[in-house]
């Protein structure tokens, strides 16, 4: 499942790009013309919560409306819509830029901060050049993956 979302959905596109969902978000200010013409050239699903978008011709069979207004709501809706798994592939993606991660050679882990474990796995996104691993952020964001895979959609 190939997903773009508007403007007023990018903290979501952050979860889903974490959960290993291939998903883009445009610049601000995109016209719907647009962003519905991307999602059909790529064959994505648009996911937004514009209601005046859901009004254009193109956007049937090719757009969602999402009737959420907090993060938590929008993922709890996208579960029951679209069967989302919260553990799909997660940190697989780059977070920045969507590309899919490699492992990263002797190389690339030069640039790790010397506090990283040696043996731990770490992952680069050949398009940012950036490096990634399973630091405490990570932790806590499986944390909070874990909770949307368990149907815990709710702010602690």
């Amino acid at each position: 499942m190939k997903l773009l979302c508007d403007e007023m959905l990018k903290g979501l596109v952050r979860w889903l790009r974490a959960a290993g969902y291939d998903t883009l978000t445009l610049a601000d200010g995109e016209e719907d013309g647009v962003l519905l013409q991307r999602a059909e050239n790529e064959k994505r699903l648009l996911l937004t919560r514009d209601r005046q978008l859901m009004q254009h011709r193109r956007a049937n069979g090719r757009a969602i409306l999402l009737e959420c207004n907090e993060q938590y709501e929008c993922a709890a809706e996208l579960t029951r819509l679209l069967h989302i798994d919260w553990h799909y592939r997660p940190f697989s993606r780059c977070m920045l830029c969507n590309t899919p991660l490699q492992t990263a050679n002797d190389e690339q882990r030069l640039m790790l901060p010397v506090d990283v474990q040696a043996d731990e796995l770490v992952l680069y996104c050949p398009v940012c050049d950036k490096l990634f691993w399973e630091g405490s952020h990570v932790r806590r964001m499986r944390t909070h993956l874990a909770r949307w895979a368990g149907g815990e959609f709710l702010p602690r």
